[in-house]
């Protein structure tokens, strides 16, 4: 416990990564994009190892994904340790020219800690132990629990960590930062707000405590915010934002221990990471120190209708879209590292994809950087939770799926772009041109999910909805964080950024004052880093930066029907709308066209040196407005603007120009000259 605690306390006040090397430079550019299937051989007879590993070889893929749930096997009682059966399967993959991405075991603990040891397991809100049996539920603040993963990642690095076949290894296995409320969590989490607060006075100050008789006299007497005990009205939500970083920092915690655990032992060549799932809103990737690189999950289909008719069978396009981005801001690179291969066993329903969807997904990941395309799974389990989900094969064990022949195309087709690849390309200037920057992060996602104000509110896709904008536009874009270098962007879109102060602003305003173009929206610095509002004027620290003030705040009813008139234009809103006072020399690009405020400014523009910054006070619905405005900033910028329908992404790496397409009918793109194949009906 002290040194988890200690590591706790290191994670708040440093800013230093450690890593053993470049991220990227495990990846060889000329290869473009590394091919993988996760395999599990503690499923299967001993009998069929070497045809399914065979198998996985014929079909092109070049690395095996191994031991993530296998700690029972290869601890089958405490401290007695089995990798002979592992060793074999590694074995056949040297054989079959295949490389190993190895695994940490730890999502999946084995029945014997549960029976000898359940305290290692997190306890729910009702105060309940949870049991092994599915994944995620070890309590990582656990002492006990903490050191048998120690150990047992210690025992694998030295078993695997000079075997040259060994790619690279991933830790357990889409890290939760799952809520735990343990006798062991409490404790840490008290400890973390020592660290973070110094004395209960400031904890007093920064919750709000003297607010419903909240008051704690000690730190002792605080206990972890249970919405479950106090209701809907009784969370303190300053209580629940430290709640979710306490959680986020424990997780990074949890993962950079396995990591240093394995560098001790593993050589430099092999790269660590851990596949976050694409929608992640508790571990938070750019907390860990000790990762090389953030691989993520995609599963865009899960009966979700999305663009068009055909859209259940085509996949959520928000999904790759925005983790392709987001992850690479952990280690430069990132890669799916498990992705649907058909249909999956949880979604409300699950229905045949068409044939060319996971290609599209694949290409997808890969035309916005991915370095690794792996899938899970190889074989479709016979039995137990996940047995509908499907693999790239048949449950004959030997016909591939249709998704499998989706990645025999696709792994065909990178081997033939491999052969094309022309080092040191560089990008069009009319893409350069175009350069944006999203900013965002997890904490302001947290401040404002819990306090959305309208069920309207789509705190997720809010962000995601400029990304789906700057990419019709045909802007290369990235997501990034806050200590990322603004200046290498031409634009930089701060979407609903809520928790700021005075160090952000003014980076913003250097960033414009230098010649950038900053568009900045609602719900933007309307409280301070503990989650307060400021004691001033709303948003009170941008309004000199904006050129206006924020008077009020007005949502509507999902049937009501706001307007706004922008150079005659009409647009509808009902989901947000600030209502602006602008200064003299700011200019007013659209007012409100109804309601009693008729005649308010709801978006202004200002320069500011050789930049400008737009404030974007409402939400709409169809995102028209939004555009709108966007593409006038880009053309006023001298940056000409693509117009690529909704559904339509395309992506220049590597000297070559991608698309893919998630809506329901065909398109053709004239303007682009890139392989044909890359442009047939939603692909």
């Amino acid at each position: 416990m002290k040194n988890f605690l200690m590591a706790l306390m290191l994670i708040m006040i440093s800013g230093i990564t450690v890593k053993s090397q470049n991220a990227g430079s495990y990846f060889p550019d000329k290869d473009l994009v590394a091919t993988g299937i996760y395999y599990y051989p503690e499923q299967w007879k001993e009998n069929q190892w070497e045809r399914d590993i065979k198998k996985i070889a014929d079909m092109g893929f070049e690395f095996v994904h191994l031991a993530e749930f296998a700690w029972y096997k290869l601890e089958p009682e405490e401290g007695k340790f089995d990798f002979a059966w592992l060793d074999k399967v590694v074995e056949l993959c040297v054989k079959n020219n295949l490389k190993v991405v190895m695994c940490t075991p730890s999502a999946t603990t084995p029945t014997w800690m549960r029976v000898n040891y359940p305290e290692t397991f997190i306890m729910e809100n009702h105060y309940i132990r949870a049991e092994n049996g599915t994944r995620g539920l070890g309590s990582i603040t656990n002492a006990k629990y903490r050191t048998f993963v120690e150990r047992i990642v210690e025992e694998m690095a030295r078993h695997y960590g000079k075997n040259k076949n060994v790619m690279g290894w991933q830790l357990d296995n889409e890290p939760p930062a799952i809520s735990d409320y343990s006798p062991s969590s409490q404790e840490a989490f008290r400890q973390w707000l020592k660290n973070r607060y110094k004395t209960v006075e400031t904890l007093n100050a920064v919750w709000g405590t003297a607010f419903w008789s909240q008051w704690f006299n000690s730190f002792d007497q605080v206990i972890i915010p249970n919405p479950n005990l106090v209701g809907w009205w009784g969370n303190n939500p300053h209580a629940l934002l430290d709640f979710k970083r306490y959680l986020a920092d424990a997780q990074a915690e949890f993962l950079d221990l396995q990591a240093a655990v394995l560098r001790k032992s593993i050589l430099k060549e092999q790269y660590i990471t851990t596949n976050y799932t694409a929608i992640c809103t508790g571990a938070d990737p750019r907390r860990t120190k000790k990762m090389d690189l953030a691989t993520y999950t995609a599963y865009p289909n899960g009966g979700a209708d999305n663009i068009g008719d055909l859209g259940f069978r085509l996949g959520n396009s928000k999904v790759v879209l925005f983790a392709a981005e987001y992850y690479k801001s952990v280690g430069g690179v990132s890669g799916v590292m498990e992705i649907q291969p058909g249909p999956v066993n949880w979604g409300s329903y699950n229905p045949l994809l068409m044939p060319g969807t996971v290609r599209m997904w694949l290409y997808h990941s890969f035309a916005a950087g991915g370095k690794i395309a792996c899938s899970y799974r190889f074989r479709q389990v016979m039995y137990s939770a996940e047995q509908y989900h499907a693999g790239v094969m048949q449950t004959d064990g030997v016909t591939p799926s249709v998704g499998g022949e989706d990645y025999i195309q696709f792994i065909k087709e990178i081997k033939g772009l491999r052969k094309q690849y022309k080092p040191n390309a560089k990008m069009p200037e009319k893409l350069t041109a175009r350069s944006t920057a999203i900013l965002w992060n997890l904490e302001n996602f947290w401040s404002i999910d819990r306090q959305k104000q309208t069920f309207q509110w789509d705190t997720w896709n809010y962000p995601i909805k400029f990304l789906e904008i700057a990419k019709s536009f045909g802007a290369p874009t990235d997501v990034i964080a806050e200590t990322a270098d603004f200046s290498k962007y031409k634009f930089l879109i701060v979407p609903a950024y809520e928790l700021a102060d005075s160090a952000l602003v003014k980076k913003w305003s250097d960033y414009t004052a230098h010649g950038g173009h900053l568009i900045i929206t609602c719900r933007t610095a309307t409280k301070d880093r503990i989650g307060h509002f400021w004691q001033g004027e709303w948003a009170t620290p941008i309004s000199e930066l904006i050129g206006a003030h924020v008077k009020a705040t007005d949502m509507l009813s999902d049937y009501a029907k706001g307007e706004i008139l922008m150079k005659s234009s009409h647009y509808n809103w009902n989901n947000w709308a600030d209502l602006l006072e602008a200064n003299k020399a700011t200019e007013v690009l659209a007012t409100y066209d109804n309601q009693f405020y008729k005649g308010k400014a709801a978006v202004v523009q200002r320069k500011i040196g050789k930049g400008s910054v737009t404030y974007i006070g409402v939400d709409t619905d169809d995102s028209k407005l939004e555009k709108d405005i966007l593409r006038e900033i880009y053309t006023k910028a001298g940056a000409a603007t693509e117009d690529y329908p909704e559904g339509i992404y395309v992506y220049w790496r590597d000297g070559f120009y991608m698309a893919v397409n998630y809506s329901s009918t065909s398109i053709q793109l004239m303007c682009l000259q890139m392989p044909k194949h890359l442009l047939e009906k939603k692909h």
